[in-house]
């Protein structure tokens, strides 16, 4: 029986998102503005955004699901996600806004092929990127249909074409900017939504040693590093790429690294580290504590990816129960999202406008943009429909594979002025390849080594291997990079024409050359003159 107090500030929930995209659909000018907000994003949207995106389903239902089933091991991940946003914005944050700037680039993919000057980049950087952000839309579909199935009590399909819809929707219209924003918000029903769940299940559990002591009365070895059974005892591999995979991982995520590419200036990093640690405080350890806590409130529960949800239905009243309920689709759709915004962004900018035999016009991008979220969303429906493997196990894949492929390249590609083409590619195909192996054949219980873990070491070398044993790169992007990373100020003019009339990057390049050979022409001419008297 549907329970009305839970649904009908839902529903206003869901309908106020979709009014937020129509608002945003307003200020969209061109495609910049549609893919990254006209880059205008400040600090505090920045880091809640980020965050909010990184999070997903994952935190309200993967996370707490692990702690249920494997007790304080869970701990591992939370303990790398406390600190992955902080390393993200330290590592890349401020020198790839300003070298993405200076060469023009407006996705994640584009930034790649700009730095390493070979189209291979480009077309197999956005081949991965796409499985594996499809494979990521799929979990957040999947976790919105449990979400809306528990609330109204429709069938899976139904709860998840409802939630898969509304997301879709306010993405397909409002774009990066309807993104940036409602993902800000989400960012803080989120947080209070968990902590409410959280308040009240400290009280019925009667207090933090109370929690302990039952949670040992049922099997002390929840409450190992190792996991219920000591199932990982000694696997250090294990446990390094449980912690790498957030702590790290964030920098090879497209739609994460796009945060950098949409703030307002190179500075906002600043600010946007501080909300990050701010928030992260308050909300990374909350679920796996929940999933701790459903073992001793919850002990007959059949699906363990519903812990949080059940909690908050059997502890709270209804309107607060509703509102745990909003930042769980809050999780789901703030990620969603990003995911299907940034797929949009990769086939049209990265595959449709960069092989296509004319030029297109800012219409026709828009139009293949939207039209790209629209597809990927409804296939995105369709392959969850048939509720593929739990969230944990999908999100840690997905997200293991864009970490395994793109972290190497896009951090050699800010600070290692040697690598080249050749090696980004090893690295991308190697790491992510590794990365699918180690799953699909269930190599971890084999070696002891996570597919994280595996994954970012066999890029890491691939990347240096390859690269020396192949011809330094050649071109001016690396003399742009060098400019930008020494925190000069971007060729004038680069980013507006880029951005706002698309034309071809290699034009704004070669004016900044032009100029800056000017430059120096013009301080050889004053060198000559300065020295004239003395050879006179």
């Amino acid at each position: 029986m549907t329970n009305w107090m839970l649904v009908i500030p839902f529903v206003g929930y869901l309908l106020g998102l979709l009014g937020f995209g129509y608002l945003a659909s307003q200020k969209l000018d061109d495609l910049s503005d549609y893919l990254l907000g006209g880059r205008t994003i400040g600090s505090g949207v920045t880091a809640l955004t980020l965050q909010a995106t990184s999070m997903s389903g994952f935190m309200f239902m993967g996370g707490p699901a692990l702690a249920f089933k494997q007790g304080l091991w869970a701990l591992w991940y939370a303990a790398g996600d406390f600190g992955g946003g902080l390393v993200n914005l330290a590592v890349l944050g401020r020198n790839l806004r300003r070298v993405t700037e200076a060469l023009g680039s407006l996705t994640p993919i584009e930034w790649l092929e700009d730095r390493y000057m070979h189209a291979s980049v480009r077309v197999v950087g956005a081949t991965i990127a796409i499985i594996f952000l499809s494979a990521y839309v799929i979990a957040q579909f999947i976790a919105a249909g449990k979400a809306i199935e528990a609330i109204s009590g429709l069938p899976f399909i139904y709860g998840l074409s409802i939630g898969a819809g509304i997301i879709v929707l306010y993405t397909f219209v409002g774009g990066y900017l309807a993104v940036a924003w409602t993902d800000a918000f989400q960012a803080i029903v989120m947080a209070i939504g968990m902590n409410v769940i959280l308040i009240a299940g400290i009280i019925e559990v009667g207090g933090p040693s109370s929690l302990v002591n039952k949670i040992a009365a049922k099997d002390p070895t929840y409450l190992s590093i190792w996991g219920k059974g000591f199932a990982h005892a000694g696997e250090w591999g294990v446990v390094a790429g449980a912690v790498l995979i957030y702590s790290i991982g964030y920098m090879g995520l497209p739609h994460a690294v796009v945060r950098h590419l949409s703030m307002k200036d190179p500075d906002t990093a600043k600010g946007a580290a501080i909300w990050n640690v701010f928030y992260n405080t308050f909300f990374i350890y909350q679920p796996y504590i929940l999933g701790l806590m459903a073992i001793v409130l919850l002990p007959n529960l059949s699906d363990p990816e519903m812990a949080v949800i059940r909690l908050a239905t059997s502890l709270l009243p209804g309107i607060l129960a509703a509102i745990i309920l909003a930042a769980l689709m809050a999780a789901v759709m703030s990620t969603a999202d990003s995911l299907l915004i940034m797929a949009g962004s990769i086939l049209s900018r990265d595959v449709v406008q960069r092989f296509a035999a004319d030029d297109l016009s800012d219409d026709q991008m828009f139009l293949w943009s939207r039209m790209l979220v629209l597809t990927i969303g409804v296939v995105g429906v369709i392959i969850a429909a048939v509720q593929p493997p739990g969230i944990f196990d999908l999100v840690v894949f997905a997200f293991g594979g864009l970490g395994t492929a793109f972290l190497v390249p896009n951090v050699a590609g800010v600070y290692w002025d040697r690598a080249n083409w050749q090696g980004a590619l090893a690295a991308m195909i190697g790491g992510a390849g590794t990365n699918i192996i180690w799953t699909v054949q269930d190599l971890q219980s084999v070696s002891a080594i996570h597919p994280f873990f595996a994954g970012i070491l066999g890029s890491a070398l691939l990347m240096i291997v390859v690269t020396l044993i192949t011809e330094p790169p050649a071109g001016q992007a690396i003399s742009i990079v060098q400019r930008a990373r020494r925190a000069e100020s971007a060729p004038q003019g680069t980013a507006q024409k880029s951005a706002r009339s698309l034309a071809p990057e290699a034009r704004s390049i070669g004016e900044y050359l032009a100029a800056d050979n000017t430059h120096s022409m013009t301080a050889t001419d004053s060198s000559a003159v300065t020295q004239q008297p003395a050879d006179d």
